[in-house]
């Protein structure tokens, strides 16, 4: 269908089209130094120390897994309000997850307490996600890990360019693992990136995303090395330079287009409180510098959420959901994960929509919406 306001839009022209065509015409189309410059360029834009590039980031989670040592028997804490691939690469090494609560109505992420309430002696690592590029508490979150000596993996797809006092997210914990599929705030159509401030593992995971090898095809293309050891048991996560040319022009808009974009959710915030009251924004108050990613609201009680996005979509505005909690699909049902109360995520993902949110939407795309969500939350509540 074609939406008069679609949910998200990417910002890309002519730059990328040269970016690729550049890479086109060198004939290495392999991991290789155009990748190694989106690296550097990423590491130094969120103030890690390395920055690896993977194929997405799923495969960015579960070599975060895997470094951190996982496996059968361990248990890690994440929510249960993210999507599915930050439990599945939890299930890929082996280990389980268990989902914990959120904060409230007002802040979408991880509840500290609700980590605390679901630690057992099993207890390996915590997963935080960073919902809609807004920072978890990661002080408290912090001192949790350091007191029961946990690893922390954050789940940075959202939050590319986000910060918290003035530290770049995905950088407090072992890994980050960012996304830049074609909703993110920057893209290359599929890709990820796994950062860390530590050597080590740094260099385990260059040697996990490409067959466990000691040296690659651009190595020894390079004449660097001729031959190579499999040291590790590892995984074909290599990401292209096609893709890795992307992310480099995208990753010099990522800032301005981040901009826009709060431009954009502060202006939500004004007139949703003066044209629809009745629907709420979260993150009303927020810690660091929010990425922007989505634009999450939550319908009255009583509202019906199915018939409100149906209105939406007669009207051409396109709306989501994000997202149906983990623990509530059937794969983790019938596995009967341990986790304690979930009321927050249940009670609070049941009214959640998302509405449009991208750098190109203009302040009339933006009243168009709410025109919309005013109509269509009128006849959802009837």
């Amino acid at each position: 269908m074609a939406w008069k306001i679609p949910l998200s839009d990417i910002d890309m022209g002519t730059a990328e089209i040269a970016a690729v065509t550049k890479v086109l015409e060198s004939r290495w189309l392999t991991l290789g130094a155009i990748t190694q410059e989106f690296e550097e360029k990423f590491a130094e834009e969120t103030g890690a120390k390395h920055a690896i590039a993977v194929t997405n980031a799923t495969a960015a989670l579960h070599l975060a897994c895997v470094v951190a040592g996982l496996g059968p028997g361990d248990e890690v804490i994440l929510p249960s309000l993210t999507f599915v691939a930050t439990a599945n690469a939890v299930r890929y090494v082996g280990a389980t997850p268990v989902f914990a609560d959120i904060t409230g109505e007002d802040n979408l992420n991880i509840s500290p307490e609700s980590i605390r309430e679901n630690l057992s002696p099993r207890t390996k690592a915590i997963i935080v996600v960073h919902y809609a590029g807004y920072a978890c508490a990661m002080d408290e979150i912090l001192r949790i890990a350091s007191e029961y000596n946990l690893k922390i993996i954050e789940d940075a797809a959202h939050a590319s360019g986000a910060s918290l006092n003035d530290k770049g997210l995905g950088t407090f914990g072992q890994t980050g693992c960012f996304s830049f599929f074609s909703n993110k705030n920057m893209t290359t159509g599929e890709g990820g990136m796994l950062t860390t401030q530590d050597d080590s593992v740094a260099e385990h995971l260059r040697t996990l995303r490409s067959h466990g090898m000691t040296s690659m095809t651009w190595d020894r293309h390079k004449g660097h090395a001729w031959s190579y050891d499999v040291t590790d048991l590892g995984y074909n996560y290599r990401i292209d330079e096609i893709r890795s040319a992307l992310g480099i022009v995208q990753l010099g808009k990522l800032k301005g287009n981040n901009l826009r974009r709060q431009a954009l959710t502060e202006l939500y915030r004004e007139m949703l409180a003066e044209i629809v009251p009745e629907i709420k924004m979260p993150f009303a108050s927020i810690n660091g510098n929010s990425a922007y990613h989505i634009l999450p609201v939550l319908l009255p009680s009583g509202a019906n959420r199915l018939v409100f996005m149906d209105e939406m979509k007669a009207q051409g505005v396109q709306t989501s959901i994000h997202y149906p909690p983990i623990h509530t699909f059937k794969a983790f049902r019938e596995a009967h994960y341990p986790s304690k109360d979930l009321t927050l995520t249940e009670s609070i993902a049941s009214r959640e929509v998302t509405l449009p949110l991208y750098p190109t939407m203009t302040k009339d795309d933006l009243m168009q919406v709410l025109d919309a969500v005013k109509k269509s939350l009128k006849i959802s509540v009837n």
